[in-house]
């Protein structure tokens, strides 16, 4: 018996292992769920329009030039906001984008463009930065609400019918070559190519 209470007694003085082991693993779980959680939150909200010009470099710019396009107001009352355009909703690109975004909060912070001519002066720098972005991943943001195989090409214009069936016969192109200033007002384009290489010919 005094053997049982001597092992009792030295089980209840040393670390409860096995218990601290779950106890370990239990804490880390929740713990996993709240950081997610407020991961997701997090991103969630920095996806909002709200978030988008909450600095006045983007409401005095950006948004004011939006308003008056279809992308904004129109007859179906579907709206796309700045995160529509501007973030993939896959999450691993969404994740890539938003890393990509950081150095826009440098930007804000050291006042980049927090004039209407410090803006004006970075338009065609900001446009042609986003156009790339827009050309490598195939319009990814566009086809997100706008797909060929959807598209009635008899009711559009003759040049976008031309431009359309030549982008679906060919697989070359892509939204973004010819969209141009849809939704923002366009910089200086003088130097800047309006329809891709060959498609006019």
């Amino acid at each position: 018996m005094r053997e049982l209470l001597n092992h009792y007694w030295k089980l209840l003085r040393q670390p409860p292992v096995h218990l601290s082991l779950g106890l370990l693993s239990l804490g880390g779980f929740i713990m996993g769920i709240i950081f997610w959680g407020g991961f997701n939150t997090a991103m969630e909200y920095t996806n909002t329009e709200q978030f988008c010009i909450s600095c006045h470099e983007m409401e005095d710019n950006v948004m004011a030039e939006l308003q008056h396009t279809v992308h904004y107001n129109n007859r179906s009352g579907v709206r796309a906001t700045c995160s529509d355009c501007h973030v993939p909703h896959e999450w691993t690109n969404k994740i890539g984008r938003k890393m990509e975004a950081s150095k826009e909060v440098w930007g804000h912070l050291f006042g980049t463009i927090d004039t209407r001519e410090k803006f004006e002066d970075k338009r065609l720098e900001m446009a042609q930065r986003e156009w790339r972005r827009l050309k490598a991943n195939d319009s990814l943001e566009c086809r997100n609400c706008h797909a060929f195989e959807y598209m009635d090409l008899s009711e559009q214009a003759p040049m976008a019918q031309e431009m359309h069936h030549k982008a679906l016969d060919t697989g070359e192109g892509t939204c973004i070559d010819c969209h141009k200033g849809i939704a923002h007002e366009l910089p200086d384009m003088e130097d800047v190519p309006r329809w891709p290489e060959g498609w006019l010919e």
